[in-house]
């Protein structure tokens, strides 16, 4: 089985390879081609794949690698191909971040104005991709790694349909925090989760029928456990009567976690930016140990994530199981088995709605729980979201499919409703600079015509 993987430089590329290794059985990827236009990184990554090859159990089963910067060979003949790139690079982050906190206004790199930015700036490319892969692959499945997942994952379905699926690990590593706080065995519980990515709900863990959420929200002790009881706090969580993805986190406490950002030394980006580079400088110097070193640096990142809303709530720092990898290349390669050797199993994934979301309509993509087999993935009908999270679900589908609108047709307008009707954004005035900005900084935005 062949796999292809876009942005195949990139620096979570290894996690992918190493859930690979462990992939064993029949019907495994025996080939993974690494696509990139920075052959630099490319060449940095494939050293710490080759030597993490090298050192397996078996390496004689190590998948084949193939290095390329040709798009159109990468995904020709692909079973599977993974999208995880990053258009403008993290300077074009920084960018993202620093144009919106300039305004006073939320800077991240999924949620408010600069998630924005980067979907306008990352839609273009990402429906060129699926073009190709609709012409040079087209029983190929794309599993969308590239954020803003749920926007992008939706532009890209226009032209592959339900044949391009979204993936993230916020719902898993949450569903993971929750039943280990309630002392379930995972293997018995069924989680209800529903929402847009980075904007979604746990409303239930059900064992047996029976759900143990009111349990858990109703002790203090054992909600201080995880990072989402400390993050939100028990009252809060009690007022919600569910467990919200951490994303949420921006829009229950913007003001502190603008303030946050705004007094931070550097932001997410710069801090990223400033690391990678470092790595990717040390992986030029002869001599220098290729795991090792992203291992280090791996450690370093994972354990200063999320920091900024920690520091806002009180949570301290992160658990060490939440430093484990084992995050979104799991989810892929588990949606790889299922579908490849059609073995029926049950994950949170962004998918085209069908209506199992109401009221979004079919074609919104969504994050929900869904069955997945040979035939991909299937959403699964839950409870209805109580109306606060409708409210703000409806509101951000609305302003995600502005910036799809903007992003394929050109559409300024389009991108300034986006800008102007976000939940985060709290002005039109506000909105018109945030736009100018980004068009004087930010690279990639020049097709939008006036």
């Amino acid at each position: 089985m062949k796999l292809t993987i876009l942005g195949g430089g990139g620096f979570r590329v290894p996690l992918v390879h190493r859930a690979l290794l462990r992939d064993r059985a029949e019907g495994r990827v025996t080939h993974v081609t690494l696509h990139d236009l920075d052959a630099d990184r490319l060449d940095a990554v494939v050293r710490v794949l080759r030597q993490m090859s090298e050192e397996a159990d078996r390496p004689e089963d190590a998948p084949l690698l193939t290095v390329t910067t040709d798009l159109d060979e990468a995904v020709t003949g692909a079973d599977f191909v993974f999208s995880a790139i990053r258009v403008g690079g993290l300077a074009g982050r920084v960018v993202d971040e620093r144009v919106a906190l300039d305004e006073g206004v939320l800077g991240q790199e999924t949620v408010g104005a600069g998630g924005i930015a980067y979907g306008l700036r990352t839609i273009p490319v990402a429906v060129d991709i699926a073009r190709r892969v609709a012409r040079l692959a087209p029983d190929a499945w794309v599993i969308n790694f590239t954020n803003p997942a749920g926007m992008v994952t939706e532009a890209m379905s226009h032209h592959l349909g339900d044949r391009v699926i979204g993936i993230c690990d916020s719902p898993v590593g949450l569903g993971r925090r929750v039943v280990h706080a309630l002392g379930a065995d995972p293997a018995r519980a069924r989680l209800e989760y529903a929402g847009l990515n980075h904007l979604g709900w746990l409303r239930a863990v059900r064992v047996d029928g029976v759900d143990l959420l009111p349990r858990l929200l109703a002790d203090d002790d054992a909600l201080a456990s995880f990072e989402e009881g400390r993050l939100f706090g028990a009252a809060w969580l009690r007022t919600l009567g569910a467990v919200p993805n951490e994303y949420l986190h921006y829009y229950y406490f913007g003001r502190e976690a603008v303030a946050a950002a705004r007094a931070a030394e550097q932001t997410r980006g710069a801090f990223l930016l400033d690391q990678q580079r470092s790595f990717y400088d040390r992986m030029r110097v002869p001599g220098t140990p290729p795991f090792a070193t992203w291992d280090a640096t791996r450690l370093e990142r994972e354990a200063s994530y999320g920091a900024d809303v920690r520091e806002v709530a009180g949570a301290g720092e992160r658990d060490a199981a939440d430093l484990e990898s084992g995050g979104y290349e799991r989810v892929a390669l588990a949606l790889m088995r299922a579908i490849a050797r059609d073995e029926r199993t049950t994950l949170i994934l962004n998918v085209r709605n069908r209506r199992v979301l109401e009221p979004l309509d079919a074609d919104a993509v969504v994050e929900v729980p869904c069955y997945v087999d040979a035939g991909g993935a299937r959403p699964i009908v839950g409870d209805p979201l109580p109306a606060h999270a409708v409210g703000l679900v409806t509101t951000v589908k609305s302003v995600e499919r502005d910036v799809i609108l903007a992003a394929t047709t050109g559409d300024r307008a389009a991108a300034l409703r986006a800008f102007a009707l976000h939940p985060l954004v709290d002005s039109v005035t506000v909105a018109r600079r945030l736009l100018r900005g980004y068009l004087d900084r930010a690279p990639g935005l020049g097709y939008l015509r006036d």
